[in-house]
């Protein structure tokens, strides 16, 4: 019998960063789509301004969708559809809350097809055409969606929202339940 304890217990995980990028998201205003901090970006680049990071994000979740794909092809056709709609380079708050959602469920789906032998399974990436494991490509692209989820939170503070660590993370309280602590 496969087991997809480990898939079912990451998926989880992945949908709290989800639920906390909805949540920065809702509260970006149309009038902060072309707000970017004054930090240097290297010699030659510029920040992201927030409409872009926005499309950034769901860049990350489009990761998942593409991982997913190559491990379970033969289920996931909803994943290629999303191949197709380009994500613009400038993203408003409404658009990227509507396109999340559908990233969700293909993610969802596709986790739903996984098993925790899977996780082994060597595929092909543009960083490394010999391959690697399913989970490794994961782990990676939770932490580039982590890494933008915080630059989302960090951008929005400075720009002068109130924001606090419960924007950011989910907390638990002693009895394991969502909360505060």
């Amino acid at each position: 019998m496969n087991s997809a304890v480990l898939c079912v217990a990451f998926l989880e995980k992945l949908k709290e960063e989800i639920d906390r990028v909805r949540h920065l998201t809702a509260k970006v205003s149309p009038e902060l789509l072309d707000w970017a901090p004054a930090i240097s970006a290297g010699p030659g680049k510029s920040p992201f301004r927030i409409g872009e990071l926005l499309g950034h994000l769901l860049e990350c979740l489009l990761g998942f969708c593409a991982v997913l794909y190559a491990c379970k092809a033969a289920g996931m056709q909803d994943a290629l559809a999303l191949r197709e709609d380009k994500v613009p380079e400038m993203c408003t708050a409404t658009e990227t809350l509507q396109r999340i959602q559908v990233c969700q469920k293909v993610i969802e789906h596709g986790f739903s097809l996984l098993t925790d032998d899977d996780l082994q399974m060597r595929v092909p990436t543009v960083f490394l055409p010999s391959g690697e494991s399913i989970f490794t490509i994961l782990l990676g692209n939770f932490e580039h969606l982590v890494s933008h989820k915080v630059q989302l939170f960090m951008y929005l503070k400075s720009a002068g929202l109130p924001l606090d660590s419960s924007d950011l993370y989910v907390f638990r309280n002693m009895s394991g339940d969502e909360g505060t602590l």
